[in-house]
């Protein structure tokens, strides 16, 4: 891939990525002087099932899609990219109807024995139904992400981020002038839409190209182009399984050690709403640009190790290092000074404000694990990458069973800014030794 295709592609992909962040932001704004903390809690508290469902049914099957539609493409071989693709919608579509089921039909066990919170099972049978439509939507983006076109995956991005805005924007508008109770369901079936809408918005664009004709390959092509797929996303998504029930075990366990501390159920759920729904969006709205960074690293590391092209990796690295880290500490200096400000006049919140403040210290080290991350994964060290989050994730779920017991939420902050050193030092560690065994 060529510097100006990196460049090209990292700058759409970050330009509608701050974009579609930065009417989230003022959407989860919105969202937070309309329902208040404690419903932005619970909107909150479903997202860990949600991520889990999505990581078994698209997540590693996305990411394989793309490196197989990449290498197919590279050899010329454009009618096995095609009909990988429709492997991927076949097998991630049908994993998402089931889980769609399964959830909707115990929502309310979900919602009482893990969630805590019998108010979840409405929200999260809405929730589970926009699982076929991100299936769709995520395995055509893979598939033109794979031949490094960033435009469709940007564009349905956006268009979805729209959707989701103005139709919750419109339900509320219409309720409030009927002098109706609105609920923050509204939000989540703002949700459903927005991806609904993007995913035929792909399926359209898709079916409007003359590569969207099917050929079915021969029976034995058939069985190897299905094992090459497997191979590569079963691993990916029993990592992504693994991280994600640590994730929400990390979630689901943050309300519950604040009652413990001493809060009420309604204290704890809007602290939790104030942390996730508000500070912690307003610290990773940069990473839109080291996202971007990640995604275009990934199939241009590859290339550069495909090439034996060490001093090349070795140039990537110390720019990657540099340029995550000094982004990282030029917005950290800036929450510092103006997260209070930000957390009274956005959010309405105080406790955001110093939220933000305290997260600020993190973003250096968080940000630029984002890229080498990036770098690991393209070098085929998944195992690594796996290795280094689950270590990271088991210091923050440590600073929530004992620091929020001894420091209150402050102790899980502070485990916060401990696993992203940690995951920091682990990944300059390895490329070092990487770097060193090929010399």
């Amino acid at each position: 891939m060529s510097k100006n295709a990196i460049i090209r592609g990292t700058f759409i992909l970050t330009a509608t990525g701050l974009l579609t962040r930065f009417i989230g932001f003022f959407f989860r704004s919105f969202l937070s002087h309309t329902f208040g903390e404690e419903q932005v809690g619970l909107y909150q508290l479903i997202f860990p099932i949600f991520a889990l469902c999505f990581s078994l049914s698209s997540a590693g099957i996305e990411t394989a899609l793309s490196r197989c539609v990449a290498q197919k493409m590279s050899l010329g071989k454009k009618k096995e990219a095609n009909y990988i693709l429709y492997q991927s919608l076949f097998i991630s579509v049908s994993l998402s109807l089931i889980l769609t089921l399964l959830v909707r039909r115990y929502s309310v066990v979900l919602s009482i024995y893990v969630l805590g919170d019998l108010r979840c099972a409405e929200l999260l049978s809405t929730l589970v139904l926009t699982l076929p439509f991100s299936s769709i939507h995520n395995c055509i983006c893979g598939y033109y992400l794979g031949q490094k076109k960033t435009k469709i995956p940007a564009i349905s991005q956006l268009v979805e981020q729209l959707m989701r805005v103005g139709t919750v924007y419109m339900i509320y508008t219409i309720m409030q002038n009927n002098d109706s109770n609105i609920s923050i369901w509204v939000a989540v079936l703002g949700l459903l839409i927005g991806e609904a809408v993007s995913s035929l918005y792909c399926i359209r664009y898709y079916c409007a190209h003359p590569h969207s004709k099917f050929s079915l390959p021969a029976m034995h092509q058939n069985r190897y182009l299905s094992r090459e797929l497997l191979t590569l996303a079963v691993p990916l998504t029993a990592t992504r399984i693994l991280m994600n029930l640590l994730q929400s075990v990390e979630s689901i366990s943050i309300p519950l050690c604040l009652q413990k501390y001493g809060y009420t159920n309604s204290e704890a759920l809007s602290t939790y709403g104030v942390l996730v729904g508000m500070a912690l969006p307003c610290i990773l709205f940069p990473t839109a640009v080291t996202n971007s960074v990640s995604t275009m690293l990934l199939p241009t590391v590859a290339e550069i190790q495909a090439e034996d092209d060490l001093p090349h990796l070795k140039k990537l690295v110390r720019r990657v290092i540099f340029f995550g880290f000094g982004l990282g500490a030029v917005c950290g200096v800036m929450f510092l000074l103006f997260g209070s400000l930000a957390g009274k006049i956005l959010f309405g919140s105080i406790l955001a404000g110093d939220f933000i403040q305290t997260l600020a210290w993190i973003c250096p080290f968080m940000y630029m694990n984002t890229t080498l991350l990036g770098i690991l994964n393209g070098l085929g060290k998944a195992n690594l990458s796996f290795i280094n989050n689950v270590c990271g994730l088991a210091i923050r779920i440590s600073g929530v069973w004992f620091g929020i017991g001894m420091f209150g939420m402050n102790g899980y902050l502070w485990g916060l800014l401990i696993s992203q050193l940690l995951v920091s030092l682990l990944c300059v560690s390895q490329l070092g030794l990487y770097i060193e065994k090929r010399e």
